[in-house]
């Protein structure tokens, strides 16, 4: 059997990851590899720390780029901080609010559920009064749920709360970081993870991520390793640091492409990237609105990044979605979970939000949607 050249359809990708890639990080990937111990690689590594450090607005030493997508960056920091018996308090408000649950489980945590309802956030005062009434190690949240579109608001406030009660804060910031505002040092957040497909446009694979001194600390104080030797924090650390202990075979192209994605949002200045995002979304929901659609999450909670949708009653969810692509190469999603069939999640993050997509998307709704 032979196996044709790849020609896969120029998608306009507007669902909720991965976003389109900008042509010169497509054209970095291109760059020859080099050895993983290469001076000139070793060289770049340091780069990549340092841009992420700007990112992500944090003095950390150990900030880094795990190899594998966001759940990486996400197991990263829940097996490294957690052990059996740690009491562990979760927001659950959406799916992946369900999975830091679900994994701080399977790591032994003995888990606390703050619960929402999908789409709702969380009121800092619920955090102080959760942790009044049970104390824990670990607090874990998200920042921007991916499966509802909304934005935890407060975070500051939040992790005032978790250090109130002597816990630490771990946030997840895989649709926001390159995209919204995220602050760690200010907000006092004390670990994070995010993703490089979403709002920095590069090619799904690393997941940036970064923890500080008071997380450094929990984990020099465990009983025991951690048990996921290939997400083992201190290790990872001796691996991107300025002498370099092998670890494992870094994703040389991966990183290329994320040095370029993160050296373009920084020469277009995060606070303009920002801005980008939320201007864009506002004409998004505009336009959405004049089509007579609902959107799901309240204005002071939406996510500039990724927009949900109702599905209007008597339109066939899937065959809007299966028309968008056939029909005009553009990508949108569908819920799942308890919303599954009832929304649309459109994202416009890092290279795919631009008004040109906006435009196209709000034209295509306006000819496929029943009248």
């Amino acid at each position: 059997m032979t196996y044709p050249d790849l020609n896969t359809p120029p998608r306009i990708l507007l669902g909720p990851g991965p976003s389109s890639v900008h042509p010169r990080v497509l054209r970095t990937m291109a760059t020859p590899v080099t050895g993983y111990m290469d001076p000139t690689f070793l060289e770049i590594v340091q780069e990549v720390r340092a841009l992420l450090q700007q990112a992500y607005r944090t003095e950390n030493d150990l900030t880094l780029a795990v190899s594998g997508t966001g759940t990486s960056g996400m197991e990263a920091l829940i097996s490294n901080l957690v052990e059996p018996g740690d009491a562990v308090l979760v927001g659950a408000n959406g799916f992946f609010g369900e999975r830091l649950a679900e994994m701080a489980r399977r790591h032994g945590g003995e888990v606390e559920r703050l619960e929402a309802s999908w789409g709702q956030v969380f009121d800092p005062a619920q955090v102080d009064a959760a942790l009044q009434a049970r104390p824990a190690k670990l607090v874990a949240m998200v920042h921007a749920e991916t499966s509802t579109g909304a934005l935890q608001p407060e975070v500051e406030a939040v992790a005032a709360a978790c250090h109130r009660h002597g816990a630490l804060l771990i946030l997840d910031c895989v649709t926001s970081l390159g995209g919204l505002p995220v602050e760690l040092d200010a907000w006092g957040v004390d670990g994070a993870y995010s993703a490089t497909q979403k709002c920095l446009s590069a090619p799904p694979g690393l997941a940036p991520l970064s923890l500080n001194p008071r997380g450094v600390a929990a984990i020099e104080k465990r009983s025991s390793p951690p048990p996921v030797f290939y997400l083992d924090l201190m290790l990872l650390q001796k691996q991107w640091g300025e002498q370099p202990a092998y670890h494992h075979t870094a994703p040389i192209s991966a990183i290329f492409a994320l040095r370029e994605a993160l050296r373009m949002a920084m020469e277009e200045g995060l606070e303009t990237r920002i801005e980008r995002h939320r201007r864009n979304a506002e004409a998004l929901w505009a336009g959405l609105e004049s089509l007579g659609l609902e959107l799901f999450i309240p204005p002071a909670h939406r996510l500039p990044t990724l927009t949900t949708v109702r599905v209007p009653k008597a339109v066939d969810d899937a065959a809007i979605r299966r028309r968008l692509l056939e029909e005009f190469n553009l990508e949108i999603a569908g819920g799942f979970g308890p919303l599954a069939g009832k929304i649309w999640r459109i994202g416009l993050m890092g290279h795919s939000s631009r008004r040109e997509n906006v435009t196209l998307l709000l034209a295509a709704l306006a000819e496929l949607l029943p009248g």
